[in-house]
């Protein structure tokens, strides 16, 4: 019989912080079968140690103390795949890694991703151009060898107009390039056919889907990050980029899906809020 799979993907902004300013708290009531994170700053051992009784599978930066992603389970004999690509100038450690698991007969197929800030025309914005190329090319692949595919985490793109609160004063900077932009637009696009992409080119779609603007619409938001400076996070005004994007059959199994919002700036762990979203898996 299929079952229900909770998923959460959170960028936590270093694990050992989060876990000490509630993350552990939240988790026991949040009743999660698949947790993925991003920029969790940490090694395996400091991983393990922070969240006890998990299994997980990590990637880590080069540079110590930055990036970092992890899938965390409760189940035993997960898969790990921690290689993007070897494309020149590509920077995928401690930013990408995919877990197979076995629900009931069926593969599932769950990625965690930390794409760059990046800094428009600065060679920060040449690396995250590096990673989207290295997305682009990987997620065809990916399909292909799991029909139920997940791509989540703390991609750093908003995609379109609602996804973030003030749009029109964002239109330079990283994060909201019509270039960026445009790579999303493929990727969502129907797949196989052509794209017409907002910064003017055209491409292929890759058939995927953004779970959360499926699931609510054509609504602002709801955003995932708020600065942590000002009252971003008190008047709401956020940015929605971090995403679950799912194959066409993987999508179809969405039962639910929220971003759990803080109820106060000061109760919040992360900068971001988890994005949780329940799937029916199983044969």
């Amino acid at each position: 019989m299929p079952r229900c799979i909770r998923i959460a993907s959170v960028n936590v902004n270093g694990i050992r912080a989060a876990t000490r300013k509630g993350m552990l708290e939240w988790l026991e009531g949040a009743d999660v079968d698949i947790m993925t994170l991003q920029e969790v700053r940490a090694t395996a051992d400091q991983l393990s140690a922070a969240l006890p009784g998990w299994v997980i599978v990590n990637d880590e930066a080069l540079a110590k103390g930055r990036a970092g992603v992890a899938v965390a389970s409760r189940s035993p004999g997960v898969e790990a795949r921690r290689v993007l690509g070897d494309a020149e100038g590509l920077d995928s450690a401690g930013r990408w890694i995919e877990a197979d698991f076995d629900i009931d007969g069926e593969r599932l197929t769950v990625v965690s991703a930390y794409v760059h800030t990046g800094e428009a025309d600065t060679p920060r914005q040449d690396a995250k151009w590096a990673f989207l190329d290295a997305m682009e090319e990987r997620m065809p692949q990916l399909a292909a060898a799991s029909p139920l595919a997940l791509i989540t985490g703390d991609l750093n793109v908003g995609h379109r107009e609602l996804d973030i609160r003030n749009w029109k004063g964002n239109r330079k900077k990283s994060g909201f390039l019509p270039r960026e932009r445009a790579y999303f637009d493929r990727f969502l696009g129907a797949a196989g056919e052509p794209v017409a992409c907002v910064d003017g080119s055209v491409g292929t779609g890759l058939g995927w889907v953004d779970v959360g603007r499926r699931f609510h619409g054509d609504i602002d938001g709801p955003y995932t990050w708020w600065s942590m400076r000002g009252r971003a996070f008190d008047t709401d005004t956020g940015w929605r980029i971090d995403y679950h994007l799912a194959t066409p059959p993987l999508a179809e199994r969405v039962t639910d899906y929220r971003v759990v919002r803080a109820p106060s700036w000061g109760t919040r762990w992360s900068d971001h809020a988890p994005v949780v979203v329940d799937y029916t898996v199983g044969s």
